[in-house]
């Protein structure tokens, strides 16, 4: 799932990439090698009689007869062909290995409920083919995204003959897919649309014209959020199921490891994500919540690899992703560095050189040539990511909505105290305003139209410049030296509305001398969840409350000398995201009618001081 960094700035890299669940953009390698045999139509019986369907790729040798090797599977609702370049890559370094469609998807039997099969189907999917005569007994798990997150929903079942996962860009369901934060998609229409019925729908997912026109058109009409499938055309049996769980539930809970469980998951594991990958929340989640129950012995198994990438880069890695470039160092040949882990877990192999320590990062190049990029490794990612520095926001009368006339992001603890309403404007004593109008359509319109400039996505000011009454901006003085940027931002905001509910999203960039702005981190939140994704809490007119923005997602790039930092913070106003109309009703059931013009305070004053945690080292 995306990061919701791109709300607006990346709205074009967001529309492939926000969810988990996108396939991957290209096979790796571009060319399958031919050294391989096929066993096609596999069908690998489950506990309840469904058949899933495999096709397996086999080592070549010049008897016919390969010796018993381990096994790698991936388990993908995106029919077993999207992958045929990895089986043909393994299969020819010496390793069977069976790419198994989901049931409901591609030959397979059953229905598909997205995530809710995965920990007893991948189960038993294990145990299978660790009792076939060409199995020695060890299977291992490969692939991102759905197919991440479905690797931990097996480990978390502890198949006796799973060897190793390699979870990359893991989706995490009730967190970061089918909602963010709770705040629904538009994309979980395409992406169902995608996933329905037994076959592949790829160049219909693939029209971004189509989906962007559409959603558009549904944030001009108002169209409710329940019922987008009807307006796209495609009645959705699991875009309605998701709609029942607009919470972290119950539902969500069976599919994702418990405190227990995460305990005695004791394989190795090598995590995988990337800065500008739409599931690090995911990922990043589980790699914590693993940490946090394992014992210090299986911690020392346990790896973790952030790349510069996006989401299909965590599996094939580019050296740019809209605009922002990375360098040669990006360009990690992460098929090699998979058979090599599964090598060392598997076949007593040496380590992979690679994984110098525990934790391997990226570190993006001042500027963005993206030329001086490089690998940098750490003991623990809790060390890593330690000691922030914090940021007071600030405002002179009040006087912060827009990029020409903002705020400041200060070092100095604030002295003032309660902000006062002074001849309709706030009072220079601790508070800013800005207003959302669920019937202001000119952010939709204007901001994010039909033929978005991908390429250039992550440099795009458009969004910051068109902030005026809407939100707020904030910058910090210019950086007296090249300083880096490691660790993961945290903004707390005191907040205070004149209606029920409201979602808020924040930003943050680094604005280089020359002006080049480049997109470092966001979060969104709906207020009512301020306190907990699973219990709405709605607002009291008038109350201050605490929101968290604490994503927890990681960025790491040296900002250039004389560069500031620039956050924004306004309220969630897009064609990619489900409308809150202010009311504190079922959002996913609200019109025009329902509409509540929202009047925005932000607090930052002695009592109620709105900060933000900025991992400059």
């Amino acid at each position: 799932m995306k990061r919701p960094f791109w709300v607006a700035v990346l709205s074009a890299v967001l529309s492939t990439n926000i969810v988990a669940q996108s396939p991957t953009a290209a096979p790796s390698p571009a060319q399958p090698p031919a050294d391989y045999d096929l066993l096609w139509g596999v069908k690998i019986p489950m506990r309840d009689k469904v058949e899933l369907n495999a096709t397996l790729y086999l080592p070549k040798t010049p008897d016919g007869s390969p010796p018993r090797t381990p096994v790698i599977f991936t388990l993908t609702p995106y029919i077993s062909d999207t992958y045929h370049a990895r089986g043909a890559y393994f299969a020819s370094h010496g390793y069977r290995f069976a790419l198994v469609d989901v049931r409901g998807r591609g030959n397979s039997g059953g229905e598909f409920e997205p995530f809710a099969n995965e920990p007893r189907d991948g189960h038993d999917v294990v145990e299978w083919l660790a009792k076939q005569p060409f199995c020695d007994g060890k299977v291992a798990m490969w692939g991102g995204s759905y197919a991440g997150f479905d690797q931990w929903a097996t480990a978390k079942e502890f198949p006796p003959h799973l060897a190793t996962i390699v979870p990359a860009a893991a989706a995490h369901p009730g967190l970061d897919y089918p909602s963010y934060n709770n705040i629904g998609m538009t994309y979980d229409v395409q992406w169902f649309t995608l996933t329905s019925g037994h076959t592949a729908q790829d160049n219909l997912f693939g029209d971004q014209k189509f989906w962007r026109t559409k959603f558009l058109d549904a944030y001009k009409k108002h169209i409710p959020f329940k019922s987008l499938d009807l307006f796209v055309g495609n009645p959705l049996v699991n875009f309605q199921r998701i709609l029942k769980h607009p919470t972290a539930d119950a539902y969500y809970d069976a599919m994702l490891p418990t405190r227990e469980q995460f305990q005695k998951i004791a394989l190795p594991i090598l995590t995988i994500t990337g800065q500008y990958d739409g599931d690090e929340m995911g990922a990043l989640t589980y790699y914590r919540d693993h940490f946090a129950n394992a014992s210090p012995e299986t911690r020392a198994k346990h790896f973790l690899i952030i790349g510069p990438w996006d989401h299909a880069g965590t599996r094939t890695p580019t050296d740019e992703v809209g605009g922002v470039k990375f360098g040669p160092g990006a360009l990690v040949d992460l098929n090699d560095l998979h058979r090599q882990w599964y090598d060392w877990t598997m076949k007593a192999r040496p380590k992979p050189a690679f994984l110098k320590n525990q934790v391997a990062y990226y570190l993006l190049a001042p500027g963005n040539s993206g030329a001086n990029g490089e690998w940098k490794y750490a003991d623990n990612f809790e060390t890593l990511t330690a000691n922030p520095k914090t940021f007071y926001l600030d405002s002179n009368d009040g006087d912060a909505n827009g990029v020409f006339r903002s705020g400041a992001l200060v070092d100095a603890t604030p002295t003032s105290r309660s902000g006062v309403q002074r001849g309709g404007g706030t009072a220079s004593t601790g508070t800013d305003a800005f207003v959302y109008d669920p019937m202001d359509l000119g952010r939709g319109e204007n901001v994010e139209g039909t033929d978005p400039k991908e390429k250039t996505a992550a440099l795009d000011q458009t969004f910051a410049l068109s902030i005026g009454k809407d939100g707020l901006v904030y910058h910090t003085e210019p950086l007296a030296n090249e300083t880096p940027f490691v660790g993961c931002p945290a903004l707390t905001l005191w907040v205070s509305i004149d209606t029920p509910d409201v979602d808020l999203e924040c930003d943050l960039y680094e604005i280089q001398p020359d002006g080049t702005s480049i997109a470092l981190w966001s979060d969104i939140r709906r207020l009512r969840y301020r306190e907990s994704l699973r219990e709405a809490k709605l607002v009291k007119p008038g109350e201050i409350v605490r929101c968290d923005f604490t994503p927890g997602t990681f960025v790491a790039r040296r900002l250039m000398k004389g560069s500031r930092l620039r956050l924004i913070v306004t309220a969630v106003n897009s064609i990619l995201w489900q409308k809150n109309y202010c009311s504190g009703g079922v959002v996913a059931e609200e019109t025009a009618k329902d509409a509540q013009t929202c009047n925005v305070q932000i607090y930052h004053h002695a009592e109620h001081p709105s900060v933000i945690q900025l991992p400059l080292r």
